[in-house]
């Protein structure tokens, strides 16, 4: 295979990596630049900021001991250079999750000020700020995987200590974050729009500061972290693949063109109609087509291995359209939820179900016919290849996403200091796309999950030197159940921490409007911080026992029955996470975008019995979207990196019980 322009890959990736660190560097002196609007629009986002940053810094004490306690697992049972990539890929993923919020929580005012300036101008802050955190995800990304593979002189092993690091810091990150967010978001609700029958951003209300940090923990940091996991065990675990077919660079080449395609994409984005969601399109579009150009140079012309590369951008763009055909509010799905709401909470829920159930079908059809095609080009190499060329899109798609919750801060910034009214439509305008994109990257990280995880899994089978897996083999089937139960006790937990977290909050905001004179009439002031430090501590307090699940039971099924039962176990959460991540994610926006449709103006507006019922839909598909669905990426890839990381240990010491 020719090197990419004159490098070897690893050098290439190195040299892109610093390309896109320099690119988002770029753009986060441009957003520092911009004005930052009058006092009292910065004193609202200084809140915001300190919110967010204290919730960080506590989450990531709290996981440092288990982070050492891990390291000194893997160097006692695996090897010391595995051990130091696993603690640089825990630092990686930290630090993207962490460059992401600090860009979110300073972009948000100034989004709010170019507002003033009109759409164009309040489109492109927030782009920029969605960038920032796409485009320094990818960048340390492939700075991670190229230099630790010069470092360790070309080994592959100890790179998937890089991948589990940065699968676990997902995993807390989704988890708490997660947790916060929706405590917050839901205590907000239920007693700001349903019982007092105020804003969403009212500042009346005590907990609207805590759900703006939540914003900003969940949906910037999390899902930076989360991408960023699903981007580096991808291309790591088809490099793996890739010493069965003398091929272990071509991934990493792949993501880099990538990389460097979202960089020229990112370049074209901007307002070419009112229809925002066109100007991101049009963007991801550049990018794959300028991927597919590199890509054809690379290969030097249409082999297969092209065309699967193909493939992996073909999925990015379908998922897109089926998840915004499920979620946006222009389609069918939504619409209908909105209809169910006329008739009470009730059938607004058993509408918002049989949609989220529903929506499964495209994306797992589409999936299963990549894998199919893919596999007749390339075996499981091919798909592993189509997974990383999908995942090689990653700083676009972040870049999209994390417009959302930068956009959301805005408008809640803009309402609070009681911008004028041009201001609130205009980030009302970008706000309600911004519900969009954050569904429709959920559908590409949970699709890019699945292609990965299938990766993973090969390697997984590789390492074990597993030819097959026998489905009549009584350990293969013990380990498929309970993989396949994994998921539901998983988001049985998050489900119920938000609810107790959740309950906290609206036991506050009661007693702050009961007790504080002059709070609903605006003569005083809510007391924001005791609502951020509830959410804080319980997200905190929440988020330990899903991730001791997530990366011991894995290893006590794999010691006590062996790495056939592993397997099985593998498998059924793959298949299992997959469909309950789809379900919960796309369920949850369309309740939410439902609420947002009446909203709008439409059945009624705000403040009837529709509306009081979409709100009741959209509460119980909070903790789904933005908690327990995206943290199912997160579980199957933890559950396949800790089996990957200790497949040799556990082939030395399984007890093989049946």
């Amino acid at each position: 295979m020719p090197m990419i322009f004159g490098m070897s890959e690893v050098y290439f990736a190195l040299a892109v990596g610093i390309l896109a660190i320099l690119y988002s560097g770029a753009l986060v002196f441009s957003i520092l630049r911009s004005p930052k609007g009058n006092e009292k629009m910065q004193g609202i986002a200084k809140a915001i900021e300190e919110g967010a940053n204290a919730y960080l810094m506590r989450q990531y004490k709290t996981l440092f001991p288990i982070v050492v306690l891990l390291a000194a697992a893997i160097y006692a049972f695996v090897s010391l250079p595995t051990a130091i990539a696993f603690i640089v890929g825990v630092v990686s993923s930290a630090l993207a999750g962490y460059i992401g919020m600090q860009t979110a929580v300073r972009g948000n005012v100034r989004v709010a000020e170019a507002a003033n300036s009109g759409l164009k101008a309040a489109l492109s802050m927030a782009f920029r700020g969605g960038a920032v955190t796409g485009m320094a995800l990818v960048g340390l990304g492939l700075i991670g995987i190229s230099a630790l593979y010069i470092y360790f002189n070309g080994q592959l092993a100890p790179l998937v200590g890089f991948g589990f690091g940065a699968s676990l810091i997902s995993l807390f990150a989704r988890v708490g974050g997660g947790i916060y967010t929706k405590a917050a978001d839901v205590g907000a609700d239920l007693v700001g729009k349903v019982e007092k029958g105020i804003p969403e951003d009212d500042p009346r209300n005590p907990a609207v500061i805590a759900d703006n940090v939540g914003d900003n923990v969940g949906d910037c940091a999390g899902m930076a972290a989360d991408v960023f996991e699903s981007f580096v065990v991808t291309v790591i675990a088809a490099m793996l693949l890739g010493t069965l077919a003398s091929e272990v660079m071509m991934p990493l080449g792949i993501a880099a063109l990538g990389v460097l395609a979202s960089i020229i994409g990112s370049l074209f984005v901007r307002l070419w109609t009112r229809n925002i969601m066109f100007s991101f399109y049009t963007g991801l579009f550049v990018a794959s087509a300028a991927m597919l150009v590199g890509t054809l140079l690379y290969f030097g012309g249409l082999t297969n291995y092209f065309y699967v590369v193909a493939i992996g951008a073909i999925v990015t763009f379908l998922l897109f359209l089926i998840t915004e055909y499920y979620t946006g509010t222009q389609f069918r799905p939504v619409r209908k939820i909105a209809e169910a709401a006329k008739t009470g909470a009730g059938t607004n829920l058993i509408t918002g179900l049989a949609v989220g159930m529903e929506s499964t079908l495209l994306p797992a059809l589409l999936i299963v016919a990549a894998i199919i095609v893919s596999f007749k080009l390339g075996g499981i190499y091919g798909v592993a290849l189509a997974a990383a060329a999908m995942l090689s899109l990653s700083g676009m798609v972040i870049a999209v996403d994390s417009y959302g919750p930068i956009t959301d801060n805005a408008g809640g910034i803009a309402e609070m200091s009681g911008l004028p009214e041009k201001v609130r439509k205009v980030t009302d305008e970008l706000d309600a796309v911004g519900n969009t994109t954050k569904a429709t990257t959920k559908g590409f990280a949970i699709g890019g999950a699945a292609l990965g995880a299938l990766a993973l899994f090969a390697a997984f089978a590789t390492e074990s030197k597993l030819a097959s897996v026998d489905l009549l083999s009584t350990p293969v089937v013990v380990g498929l159940f309970i993989g396949a139960l994994l998921p539901f006790v998983f988001s049985s937990l998050l489900m119920l921490a938000v609810g107790r977290a959740a309950f906290e909050i609206v036991e506050e905001v009661r007693r702050q409007f009961r007790e504080i004179k002059g709070l609903m009439s605006g003569k005083a002031k809510a007391d924001y911080a005791k609502c951020v430090d509830i959410s804080t501590a319980t997200a905190l307090r929440e988020l330990a026992l899903p991730g001791v699940i997530a990366v011991l039971v894995p290893l006590i099924v794999g010691y006590l029955f062996g790495t056939a039962a592993l397997a099985g176990l593998l498998a059924g959460a793959i298949a299992s996470g997959f469909l309950m991540a789809l379900f919960m994610c796309t369920a949850g926006a369309a309740w939410d975008n439902a609420k947002k449709y009446i909203e709008s103006g439409n059945l009624g507006g705000k403040g009837g019995d529709t509306h009081k019922a979409a709100v009741v839909g959209d509460t119980v598909g909070d903790p789904l979207k933005d908690t327990a669905g995206p943290a199912l990426n997160a579980l199957i890839k933890v559950l396949n990196t800790v089996s990957l990381v200790f497949a040799g240990a556990l082939m030395a010491v399984s007890l093989g019980l049946i």
